[in-house]
């Protein structure tokens, strides 16, 4: 078997989006070296009277590790935590003031104290309580060889390391919280949008199965009855009739039982048959009522039905939104046949630049009473999901955005020529 290659550890707040939290473990590693190092050896030394190498290589293994500590803090305990203690016992071995703290000076203190909070933010609750332990334990019997009397200092490192290593655990485990939180909020909204998504593309399914299904049963119609409506068919030529009518039939056979897989329970009523351009005026009509004011300007083209529909529901969405969102505000609606013209989201590229195409537009301006509060604070994302879908079924373009006066543009342009679609 290929041996699985480890990755390296990360440094502390590597994952910090801010730059300046990424570079403070090192900073602060970084200022005790540099500022332990040199004071470490002058207090062995001079003060304490310890031999000059010795002081300095103590110093080395005390001050050194704590840029270690950065990237793998419990390694450098190791270090840190045997010079620690071998210095307390070299202490030992020479006299020296009685009012000198034992048997950690108060640089050892302050370097073991940073690096047990550096171990709080990396390593798991049991091995923080064995490195307390430890610490404890060393303490306890190195007070046992104190050479001028039990000292406070041993119980204070013991709580500091204490309180320092908890501290750090409940910020590394705070931020694994919000960490996980944020992945879980993630994965939610991609999980809604997928939904969303889903849940358009099977309501556009069944709105056109209606349009398809009329054409459909018009052809079996008239291919079962052309021998009665035409004289003297051939055989042959009425055999090909009956093989269409049975092949639609099948088809709508088939297109029923696709449908009632998409279909839901809220959907099993949806007998009514789909609206088209000329069900917009009556849309405008009742946006009017509810209190926004609208200027339609209607279209009277001969357009493929699913064209129409999908004009209508965006008419529909986008007017729903004008009330939801912007109460009260001054709106356009003009459905036009025009060239078609390149938007700023195209969302196929099928079809000839000159096509003939149906350009439909919603502009509303500012509400009238931007201080109040919106009749729906938070929506299904449905809305422009829902348009996207419908133009891309028809091989058009949307442009959807705000206007710098605050208020909102829908445009689309759907092409009115079958061949175009995708």
């Amino acid at each position: 078997m290929t041996p699985v290659e480890e990755e390296p550890p990360r440094a502390l707040l590597a994952g910090a989006s801010r730059r300046w939290v990424r570079l403070l473990p090192w900073a602060v590693a970084f200022v005790l070296s540099v500022a332990l190092l040199p004071t470490t050896i002058q207090v062995l030394s001079a003060d304490y009277g310890l031999n000059g190498g010795i002081a300095s290589a103590l110093a080395v293994a005390q001050a050194a590790p704590l840029l270690l500590a950065v990237v793998r803090p419990l390694q450098a305990w190791y270090v840190i935590f045997a010079a620690d203690v071998a210095g307390a016992l070299a202490l030992l071995t020479i006299d020296f003031k009685e009012q000198l703290l034992w048997p950690f000076p108060p640089m050892e203190i302050v370097g073991y104290v940073g690096l047990c909070l550096a171990l709080g933010l990396r390593e798991r609750r049991r091995t923080l309580l064995l490195v307390w332990l430890a610490t404890a334990a060393a303490n306890v019997g190195l007070g046992f060889f104190a050479p001028n009397g039990t000292s406070a200092v041993n119980v204070l490192l013991t709580i500091l390391s204490g309180v320092v290593l908890v501290l750090g655990g409940a910020l590394r485990e705070r931020y694994d919280a919000q960490r996980r939180l944020a992945e879980q909020e993630t994965i939610s909204e991609a999980e809604r949008d997928r939904r969303t998504l889903l849940e358009e593309r099977a309501r556009i399914a069944r709105e056109l199965h209606d349009v398809v299904a009329h054409h459909m049963s018009v052809i079996t119609v008239q291919a079962d009855t052309a021998a009665y409506r035409l004289e003297r068919l051939p055989p042959d030529v009425q055999e090909e009739f009956t093989s269409i009518a049975a092949t639609s039939r099948e088809s709508l056979g088939e297109m029923r039982r696709l449908l009632g897989v998409l279909r839901n329970e809220e959907a099993n009523g949806e007998l009514a048959p789909q609206p088209g351009l000329t069900r917009i005026g009556q849309l405008v009509e009742a946006t009017a009522r509810a209190g926004v004011p609208v200027e339609f300007t209607p279209c009277d083209a001969d357009v493929p039905e699913a064209v129409g529909l999908s004009a209508y529901r965006i008419v529909q969405e986008a007017l729903a939104n004008v009330v939801r969102h912007a109460p009260g505000a001054p709106t356009q609606v003009s459905v036009s046949e025009s060239v078609a013209e390149s938007v700023s989201e195209p969302v196929s590229e099928s079809g000839s630049e000159d096509s003939a195409r149906l350009t439909v537009l919603v502009v509303n301006g500012p509400s009238p009473e931007p201080p109040a509060a919106p009749l729906e604070e938070g929506g299904t994302g449905h809305g422009l999901v829902g348009m996207r879908e419908r133009v891309r079924l028809v091989g058009g373009t949307l442009d959807a955005g705000p206007l710098p006066d605050g208020g909102f543009r829908v445009a689309a342009q759907l092409p009115l020529n079958e061949k175009d679609f995708t």
